[in-house]
């Protein structure tokens, strides 16, 4: 049994090539095999941000909050238990003004919990999350992945490593706005199919 959380973020809907790439991902890695699929849709924008409350409440032991706490804590506590459970994490995802959307940084502000998903030690922070694998399907209208204008894929290794997810592998439809925009999008298809192969 493979659990597997898919993350999608952009506005496009089904216009968006970063979803597209990630369903046929999705589909890639679920077929023929036993596996439970999980979705989060981010583009809804209905992720809190974090504030000095909301941050306050997902650090106290769970025993010891106050309802006020409890209630604030819950949406973290969901999404934490989503990527707990995961062993496999697909995000799609658009670069957005060089950057992660704010929904993806929002969902990132949420799981990261100390003493949850990662721990401090005396030689830094440890992730706690390991052994689960990520998938990034990355889509961009100028914006070159790997590039010094991409903040976006190194921001997500950092986190992911962060947390303990530290096998991440990429799929790019980079720059998709110039001539050989459908040759990339093609292309990162292509890739695709020989996932797993």
């Amino acid at each position: 049994m493979t659990n597997i959380l898919y993350i999608s973020a952009s506005i496009q809907g089904d216009q968006s090539i970063s979803r597209g790439l990630g369903n046929k991902l999705l589909e890639r890695l679920s077929t023929g095999t036993d596996s439970i699929v999980t979705t989060r849709d981010l583009s809804h924008n209905d992720l809190p941000f974090i504030d000095a409350d909301r941050f306050a409440a997902n650090l106290a032991p769970m025993a010891e909050r106050t309802p006020e706490q409890a209630q604030l804590a819950s949406v973290a506590d969901t999404l934490i238990k989503e990527l707990q459970a995961a062993d496999t994490i697909v995000f799609a995802v658009p670069i957005y003004n060089f950057g992660v959307p704010a929904s993806v940084k929002a969902w990132a502000d949420l799981v990261a919990r100390a003493g949850t998903t990662f721990k401090y030690t005396e030689s830094g922070p440890v992730g706690l999350l390991e052994g689960k694998n990520a998938y990034i399907t990355v889509a961009s209208g100028g914006t070159p992945v790997g590039s010094d204008f991409d903040l976006m894929t190194p921001w997500f290794k950092v986190f992911l490593g962060f947390i303990g997810i530290s096998d991440v592998q990429i799929i790019a439809a980079d720059g998709i706005m110039g001539r050989d925009g459908e040759e990339k999008i093609a292309a990162a298809h292509a890739k695709i199919e020989t996932i797993g192969a």
